[in-house]
């Protein structure tokens, strides 16, 4: 039991480590050397826990898919009602993008070095993530036509995930404040 623990947990500080240096470097910029080097040991040894680079970066984006899918049923089917759902979706993606902004930058750059059916499986996490925010917004704005609600959905993800650009900006207690404001102005605004 202890043994699968530890073996989780350099797992977890592997993917980490690779999320910060594919962040900041590319997917092709990082090596499996490089990678090993990043947690203290080979890169060979990376390949008791990933087969290789490309399974890397697969099990990364699929994790915090699945993290953020799971979340939100969660937070959904807790919520006494829409708006303390809403409420809950912004302020548990908002952790994530303060929290873990190497994660975006790697989604948005290397999605496509992700080889297809772990890819197909990561786009439908991400569709279901995103259609329980539509069902939330479909019960605080009756009668807007489900693409309107989808459209803005995803507008407000391009705020809210627009903190690898604004770190330090501002401290992360205010940040998620001002994020909070402008998310829930953005879905709710009677206009859109």
């Amino acid at each position: 039991m202890a043994e699968r623990a530890a073996a989780g947990s350099r797992r977890a500080e592997i993917l980490r480590a690779a999320a910060g240096l594919f962040a900041a470097r590319g997917y092709h910029g990082v090596s499996i050397e490089d990678l090993g080097r990043a947690v203290g040991t080979t890169g060979p040894a990376l390949y008791r826990h990933f087969p290789g680079k490309e399974a890397l970066l697969a099990a990364m984006l699929l994790e915090v898919s699945e993290r953020l899918a799971e979340q939100g049923e969660d937070v959904a089917a807790s919520a006494a009602g829409p708006e303390e759902a809403l409420e809950g979706l912004l302020r548990g993606h908002i952790a994530f993008a303060l929290g873990e902004p190497a994660l975006i930058t790697v989604h948005d750059r290397e999605l496509d070095n992700v080889p297809e059916p772990e890819r197909r499986r990561i786009r439908r996490l991400q569709r279901g993530y995103a259609e329980g925010w539509v069902r939330v917004l479909a019960l605080l704005r009756p009668g807007r036509d489900p693409q309107s609600l989808r459209a803005a959905v995803h507008a407000a993800f391009g705020l809210l995930n627009s903190t690898p650009h604004s770190a330090g900006e501002l401290a992360p207690e205010p940040m998620a404040d001002l994020l909070f404001r402008m998310g829930r102005a953005a879905l709710l605004a009677e206009d859109a």
